[in-house]
């Protein structure tokens, strides 16, 4: 089972500074309202794509290491409960501490909801 990048999970690692954009990876266009310094972003952008595959990554990597600590194997905590319980939930939390007015995504991609 492979791990969804979709924003809460993806948002998590951002939010957390697990994961960052690179310096000067975006133009200041990219951010329509420079006081949210919340960037807006096609889901064909480089930077969506690398967000994504990192997420993937890390989810398991974040799984592997509960487990560790837990000293449980897959079968007994599988991914999915860790991305409910953990990565998912968690996400949702600090969203709200960081953009309580909107709880939404610290990068926000322009899609009709095809795209997590």
């Amino acid at each position: 089972m492979t791990g969804l990048p979709e924003y809460r999970n993806g948002g998590l690692l951002f939010d957390l500074g697990v994961l960052s954009l690179k310096p000067g990876a975006l133009a200041p266009s990219f951010y329509p309202d420079p006081a949210s310094n919340i960037p807006r972003l096609l889901p064909s952008h480089p930077a969506i794509i690398e967000w994504r595959a990192m997420t993937v990554i890390e989810l398991d990597r974040i799984a592997n290491a509960i487990r560790a600590k837990l000293g449980l194997r897959r079968e007994q905590l599988t991914l999915a409960q860790v991305l409910e319980s953990a990565t998912w939930k968690g996400g949702r939390e600090i969203a709200k501490q960081k953009r309580p007015a909107t709880g939404g995504p610290p990068i926000e991609i322009e899609s009709d909801g095809t795209v997590f």
